[in-house]
């Protein structure tokens, strides 16, 4: 009788296959694979055990690819909100009406504000929406206001943007565009009785990323300068967040990781700015008309 060399490859798994042996040498159909005789061979049923898996892996794959085209499609009609309307429209469904006496406020802006949860705590237990939108320019802005900020009935909105528009991430844009931008928010939020925080753009530097050749930083001066000049003309408040975290003209290394947007310092600098702004926006609004 010839004795069969054992094959050291498979010898590792002839133990475990053995076991299965009564299990499978039964009619079995699963994923489109049948095993009918009783006499298979450690390499049959290995080769066995590898189809159903291929079967098995073929089925998860395509259920990855199912997945897969249902996130491009999402995405395909995220591309068609240019105004970012989806981003808080059902977070704002869900808004409940605002309460006698209480101060609502909405942060109203793009990477900002935007970022704000995730690096560090968002004003906790106070009556804040965080509706910051990154990538955002004001036109895109402007376009979701009405939605975003009017339909919440905060008494205090935080506006800040504009360093997109100066990057031209929506396209070509002039200080001119985005000043009639800025007025057109401030006018619709005076039309329904919410008083107006005007807040800076930030500092940047090229620490980690280049950010002055795609933000210059005289546009951002004029920028801010106009802000400042507007609020002190019209009876606002203006919210000095570049003064905070700047060090000369540079952002402050430790306020900041990518030159752009503030870390989690960064964020805790700003925020009794933002509560001292937002006291002295109510203190006007309580004032008597002149």
């Amino acid at each position: 009788m010839v004795q069969r060399r054992r094959d050291h490859f498979l010898e590792p798994l002839e133990r475990p296959v053995a076991r299965q042996r009564p299990r499978l040498s039964a009619d079995v159909r699963r994923d489109g694979l049948v095993l009918r005789n009783p006499t298979l061979g450690p390499r049959a049923l290995l080769l066995g055990l590898c189809l159903a898996t291929s079967a098995a892996w073929a089925q998860s794959h395509e259920d990855r690819l199912d997945a897969l085209e249902r996130r491009v499609e999402a995405d395909r009609k995220l591309l068609h909100d240019w105004g970012g309307l989806i981003r808080y429209g059902s977070e704002n469904t869900e808004v409940p009406k605002r309460r006698p006496g209480e101060t609502r406020v909405v942060f109203f802006g793009d990477d900002t504000f935007d970022l704000w949860d995730d690096r560090a705590e968002f004003f906790p237990g106070k009556p804040y929406f965080n509706r910051g939108v990154a990538g955002q320019t004001t036109p895109q802005m402007l376009v979701r206001f009405r939605q975003d900020v009017i339909k919440l009935d905060p008494a205090v909105v935080i506006l800040q943007g504009g360093m997109n528009d100066i990057a031209s991430l929506t396209g070509p844009s002039t200080q001119g565009m985005m000043i009639e931008n800025y007025q057109s928010m401030i006018e619709l939020a005076q039309a329904h009785g919410i008083q107006v925080v005007l807040a800076s753009l930030l500092p940047i530097c090229d620490c980690g990323t280049n950010q002055t050749a795609l933000r210059p930083r005289g546009k951002i001066f004029g920028v801010n300068d106009w802000l400042e000049e507007y609020a002190e003309e019209h009876g606002l408040v203006y919210l000095n967040f570049y003064g905070a975290l700047a060090d000369g003209r540079e952002f402050r290394r430790d306020l900041t990781d990518d030159g752009l947007v503030p870390n989690a310092a960064g964020y805790k600098a700003m925020a009794p700015l933002a509560e001292a702004a937002i006291a002295e926006a109510v203190a006007q609004s309580q004032r008597p008309p002149r």
